[in-house]
């Protein structure tokens, strides 16, 4: 896909190297595991939301095998799940809006750890609720047109037909807009259709832009992710930086 999106830029993607796709396969884990858990069901045939799991984690290039030995493992009860959502909200550099969404089996840990990278990168951890009214949550289908084949009418036409809102035309994408708990079913029919999908989740999507104008505050910002990303604990991160012209 091509990396001078709109969208690539405020959802960021890992995985391009080895130690890379080891984070996100532990992301994905644990995402898996609380799944598991939470419906009682480790059956992608009978669990919708654990089968789509499973296609993110081989759209993130993880093999088979590894998703066939955490699938059994969580079955057994032999894996530990004792994982917790939390969501915390702060400001980068020059205000910017950031929301960071975790999966931890210790909140006094995770807590501790984004309240530093915050401090340390020149922003603050706010209370909950600070940023998020700056957010809204939507159902994000990415479609591949990196060769930009794709008929804008013919899509409009399918997106509608698969149970989608809207959709825009990006470099190298197209991005399909859905209801939050309508993305996984909308790609799937998307995909039937034909179009390549590259992602099919429930996104939180800024409704305003920070630009940021200083080096200092840039090389910060983007620190500032990288580190968020890397924590093992942090499962999404989502801002509202304008870095992109």
């Amino acid at each position: 896909m091509a990396g001078h999106s709109k969208w690539s830029k405020i959802k960021r993607k890992k995985g391009e190297n080895d130690g890379a796709r080891a984070k996100v396969f532990t992301k994905i884990s644990r995402e898996i595991l609380v799944c598991i858990k939470e419906t009682g069901n480790a059956d992608p045939a009978n669990n919708g939301r654990l089968r789509d799991l499973i296609a993110k984690a081989k759209s993130n290039n993880i093999p088979n095998d590894n998703i066939d030995r955490l699938l059994k493992k969580a079955a057994g009860g032999s894996e530990k799940n004792d994982y917790e959502d939390c969501v915390y909200e702060g400001y980068g550099p020059n205000g910017v809006a950031v929301m960071v969404e975790c999966l931890t089996d210790n909140r006094n840990r995770t807590a501790g750890e984004i309240r530093c990278y915050f401090d340390k990168y020149g922003g603050n951890m706010g209370a909950s609720g600070c940023v998020a009214y700056m957010f809204e949550r939507r159902g994000v289908v990415v479609l591949d047109n990196e060769d930009e084949e794709i008929n804008p009418d013919l899509l409009m036409e399918h997106v509608l037909e698969a149970g989608g809102d809207d959709f825009a035309l990006e470099d190298g994408s197209a991005i399909v807009y859905t209801a939050p708990e309508a993305a996984a079913s909308v790609g799937a029919e998307l995909a039937k259709q034909g179009y390549t999908v590259l992602s099919a989740e429930a996104e939180h999507l800024p409704s305003t832009y920070t630009k940021l104008a200083e080096d200092e505050h840039i090389k910060k910002m983007s620190i500032l992710l990288d580190v968020l990303e890397d924590n093992d604990d942090v499962q999404n991160v989502w801002h509202n930086w304008q870095n992109w012209e």
